[in-house]
């Protein structure tokens, strides 16, 4: 009898490189159900939330964010050097049969460790512009699972071949949306009403809170509620916030059910990470992206432009400042909030880009590495 596979899923501290990572770990279950699959995340709080209820294993990383500073090298270099220490001891004790990049800083030692040692490796690269840490790893990998064709534009000709375009990875309630009536039941919202969304994703974000509390009170709301993942550090202000306002509101600070949310929402407010674009165009959703403004190479305004233009999303950039932002995002808003069928045409758009499947996909390049071999 064959020996149960190994797999690492190495990334983490945000839900952007956890949730694609869940997706496929959950396909991988389903198709190895002996499978042992272990994530090697960050020691930050949110991996911790959003993995301890899968029931998969994790184990912490030591390793933190580069910072080019002083203060911040002292702080990086002991932890990648502890960082490196625990996974040549996982590969040498766990002997995985392949790992999995998730992207971001969380990836980069158990992607090169073990490719290095001739293991297979793959990394899903979910926006159109990969990461610094993607564009290193790409050297080191057998496989690039890209969301976008457009990546190929992004990343130097002698990687192209190992893209496979298998679209982001995302978990199959997603997938599956439960009726509107129990997820409004367990949102604690009217499934008669239609439903404004705004999220900023895992995380929050501050910016598209505060645009939309400036305006939403001057905007005509009939027949309309709203529900608003604000973030777990800025829930307990947004919520008083909208009482201040007397605008109804249902806030709350994260979910992990975000497929009750999709399953009850109309129109959305969003940044534009990959897995919200994932997420939203799988499930069919018309949405308003207004892209983080803080990255150097915007790749949530790229993610955006493709939405956009194939009809999906109306892009309203982020100008990082309350009044300018709600000054662009109320007109943006009202032409959807009363125009349905402008709001349906953008929801079959969204459908078209989507690749609800991309979970199976990636996991299928997975397994075929592995059973390769070395």
């Amino acid at each position: 009898m064959a020996e149960a596979k190994t797999i690492f899923l190495a990334g983490g501290g945000t839900g952007g490189h956890l949730y694609p990572g869940l997706a496929v770990a959950e396909s991988l279950r389903r198709s190895l159900p002996d499978a042992r699959l272990v994530f090697l995340c960050t020691k930050k709080e949110i991996d911790r939330v959003i993995l301890e209820p899968t029931g998969f294993e994790f184990i912490p990383q030591p390793i933190v964010p580069l910072v080019r500073n002083i203060g911040g090298l002292l702080k990086f270099w002991p932890s990648w050097r502890e960082t490196k220490d625990l996974i040549r001891q996982l590969l040498r004790e766990r002997k995985p049969a392949a790992v999995i990049g998730l992207g971001g800083y969380a990836a980069g030692v158990a992607v090169k460790a073990a490719a290095v040692r001739n293991l297979p490796t793959a990394i899903i690269n979910p926006d159109v512009i990969p990461g610094k840490a993607n564009q290193y790893l790409m050297r080191y990998t057998r496989a690039i699972c890209c969301q976008f064709p457009q990546t190929a534009d992004h990343i130097q000709p002698q990687y192209r071949s190992k893209i496979q375009v298998s679209g982001c990875p995302i978990r199959s309630d997603i997938a599956n949306l439960p009726p509107r009536a129990e997820a409004s039941k367990r949102l604690e919202l009217d499934p008669r009403r239609s439903t404004l969304a705004i999220t900023g994703a895992s995380l929050g974000a501050q910016t598209i809170n505060e645009a939309v509390l400036e305006m939403i009170k001057d905007v005509k709301l009939q027949g309309w509620q709203i529900l608003h993942l604000a973030g777990r550090e800025h829930a307990m202000g947004v919520r008083d916030r909208y009482r201040e306002i007397e605008v109804a509101a249902r806030v709350i600070d994260f979910t992990p059910a975000m497929s009750d949310v999709w399953a009850v929402t109309d129109l959305a407010i969003s940044r534009a990470g990959a897995s919200s674009c994932a997420e939203l165009t799988a499930c069919g959703v018309a949405s308003i992206l207004m892209p983080y403004p803080y990255h150097k190479d915007m790749h949530q305004r790229a993610n955006a432009k493709v939405l956009a233009d194939a009809g999906a999303a109306t892009l309203v950039d982020d100008e990082k400042d309350r009044k300018k932002n709600a000054a662009k995002l109320r007109p943006a808003l009202e032409a959807l909030l009363y125009d349905a069928t402008k709001r349906q045409q953008m929801a079959a758009a969204a459908k078209a880009l989507g690749r609800p499947n991309a979970a199976d996909a990636v996991a299928q390049i997975v397994i075929e590495m592995t059973d390769a071999g070395r």
